[in-house]
């Protein structure tokens, strides 16, 4: 039986980028645990606690939450304060509590989206209701100092949509790049900005997808849309040695 130090709770397991995890769990020295809703409910106390009691995890890695589709967080801003502020909340009490160390999933979303290569230390202004909720869930985080807050810029491979905005400036990674390089910042703490080369998204895509269509963000959020939400991944690249 591995050692507790091994084990790592992931919330939102049944997710997108929770499956990425479950299939790269037997490259890594870890072993993970993936509850369901039924067994670990980030809404409440008594579920969360009791499952981590049982499990006795060093390591919570929170991936549950609303995302898509982002219209929702405009239309139910009910459920995106629920899941992405109360819930994250919630979660980060029980690990203060548990002394587990926390990891939270943010967004590069959180910057102004204007000038980009954003630093950790780059003023915040979310540039939609999901990255304000996001955000809403970082400031939770950031009081437990055993905590890790990972700001992402990750998407699904391969690209889901048809094309790709050519004008729109980001750090692209894919979930199954994005999940090894995340299990080698686990011991760290603070704030780090993570993901690939800052690029345009077409840039990114076309390489994987040489038939990918050319979009206009410009055209189609309007010319005052925030089009570069590139970030500065310096420390990220340090501390992973590339």
């Amino acid at each position: 039986m591995l050692n507790y130090k091994n084990r790592i709770v992931f919330t939102g397991g049944t997710g997108r980028f929770g499956k990425i995890f479950k299939e790269k769990e037997k490259d890594t020295k870890f072993k993970f645990y993936f509850p369901s809703r039924r067994e670990l409910d980030i809404l409440k106390v008594n579920s969360i606690k009791r499952y981590l009691t049982r499990i006795k995890p060093k390591y919570l890695i929170h991936l549950a939450g609303l995302s898509r589709p982002m219209s929702i967080h405009n239309k139910k801003i009910d459920q995106s304060i629920d899941k992405n502020i109360i819930g994250t909340a919630t979660i980060t009490k029980m690990c203060y509590e548990l002394k587990i160390k926390l990891i939270y999933v943010s967004t590069c979303y959180v910057y102004p989206g204007i000038k980009g290569n954003y630093s950790e230390l780059s003023p915040l202004k979310p540039i939609n209701n999901y990255a304000w909720s996001k955000l809403g869930g970082e400031c939770a985080v950031m009081l437990y100092k055993n905590s890790l807050i990972l700001r992402t810029s990750v998407t699904e491979k391969p690209f889901v949509h048809k094309g790709a905005f050519n004008d729109f400036k980001t750090n692209f990674i894919f979930h199954e790049d994005l999940v090894p390089k995340i299990l080698k910042v686990i011991n760290q703490k603070g704030i780090i900005n993570i993901g690939g080369k800052s690029q345009s998204v077409y840039n990114f895509v076309k390489k994987h997808n040489p038939k990918i269509k050319k979009f206009s963000a410009r055209k189609i959020l309007g010319k005052n849309a925030p089009l570069n939400i590139s970030m500065n991944i310096n420390k990220f690249r340090k501390l992973i040695n590339d």
